[in-house]
């Protein structure tokens, strides 16, 4: 599998780049045009004895206590233990615009020592922005993303059966105030920062509006004059603004995960004239202890001899090999794989090429 990923990579290193056009709503964001964040607490019933236990999460039978007070019944002086509640914290996102009525997704995820929210529902939760005023209320069914089964010897759990999500599951009960129409200039900010970049959607829009309406003022913001567009609304005229398409520049980028092996490169990546020599060395160490027991009927006691065995072994790896100077990394990513590399020893020789200074663009670990 892994020789496969390996071959489809070097055969996809090997074609030619061609710059696809980019529509300018992909490349920025809209200056106020932006969601917001929600948080509730919350509960979930209807589980099948998989919920908290109130004696490891007393907040639990806190929140039941007032939920049920507040729905007219009286358990002052009760106790009841249930195993088919968890507490929860609900999480959202606002889209910008939303208006009352409309409906959202929602998270939901278990705080106390729940097992499981399968087959759970959310009772009635109030959602709150920063501002502390309830935004959204979310109830209805959860759907969870995972599966766990337990017996007396043995338990198994796949996914995360903990944390779940409710589509459509709060409805928007106050909007954020927020004159759109009023605006006088709308600011673009790239998501990516970079001077050419901007500077070609600066040229893109006043090209395509036949005046000078868009103003690059550093290489993450652009401004654009809403007076100047003549159009009916700022609604209108950034509904025509960002479906302009333009080549985005990037900086050449090597971005590389040490845990599962995965290498991502730009296009214009580039190494400079270096050698590269590249071998493993591998050091087992193997402990076989020997029992030593005296005779029968002899005077004496059992002694453990310790027994160890090292072995060092250099196994096959690159010899000297030089790279020209101007060679693409996607050629040199190519060649590794064709001799066999792995994608960690790939890693480990990146590093040493740019602890060189021979590769030209940056370089991220995650």
């Amino acid at each position: 599998m892994i020789r496969a990923f390996a071959l489809f990579a070097a055969i996809m290193m090997a074609l030619p780049a061609i710059a696809a056009p980019v529509r300018i709503k992909d490349l920025v964001e809209f200056d106020g045009v932006r969601g917001n964040d929600l948080v509730g607490y919350g509960l979930v019933v209807g589980l099948n004895g998989t919920g908290d236990g109130i004696r490891n999460a007393p907040f639990t039978e806190e929140i039941m206590s007032n939920i049920l007070e507040r729905l007219g019944v009286n358990i002052t002086g009760e106790q009841f233990r249930p195993r088919n509640a968890a507490a929860v914290f609900v999480t959202a996102e606002l889209p910008p615009f939303a208006r009352a009525g409309s409906q959202i997704d929602v998270t939901v995820s278990a705080i106390g020592d729940a097992g499981s929210l399968l087959g759970g529902t959310l009772v009635m939760t109030p959602l709150n922005a920063a501002d502390g005023q309830i935004y959204a209320v979310a109830q209805g069914t959860l759907i969870a993303g995972g599966a766990a089964a337990e017996g007396e010897g043995a338990s198994v759990v796949q996914g995360v059966p903990t944390a779940g999500v409710i589509p459509s599951g709060a409805r928007v009960e106050r909007e954020i105030a927020f004159d759109f129409t009023g605006l006088e200039t709308v600011r673009l900010a790239l998501r990516t920062p970079d001077f050419t970049t901007a500077g070609l959607i600066e040229a893109a829009i006043n090209s395509a509006l036949n005046r000078r309406v868009a103003r690059m003022t550093d290489p993450g913001t652009v401004v654009i004059d809403i007076t100047a567009t003549n159009a009916i609304s700022p609604a209108h005229a950034m509904g025509r603004i960002e479906n302009i398409a333009i080549e985005p520049q990037r900086r050449a980028r090597v971005v590389v995960d040490q845990r599962s092996g995965t290498i991502v490169l730009g296009e214009d990546v580039r190494i400079s004239r270096v050698a590269v020599s590249q071998g493993n060395l591998t050091l087992r160490i193997a402990e076989t202890p020997i029992v030593v027991q005296p005779n029968p009927f002899s005077p004496g006691e059992t002694v453990v001899v310790p027994r160890t065995e090292a072995d060092l072994v250099e196994e096959p790896g690159i010899g000297l090999a030089e790279v020209p100077d101007g060679t693409s990394l996607s050629e040199v990513i190519a060649g590794l794989n064709a001799l066999g590399v792995n994608p960690r020893d790939m890693i480990d020789i990146l590093k040493s090429i740019k602890a060189a200074g021979a590769l030209h663009a940056e370089f991220i670990v995650r």
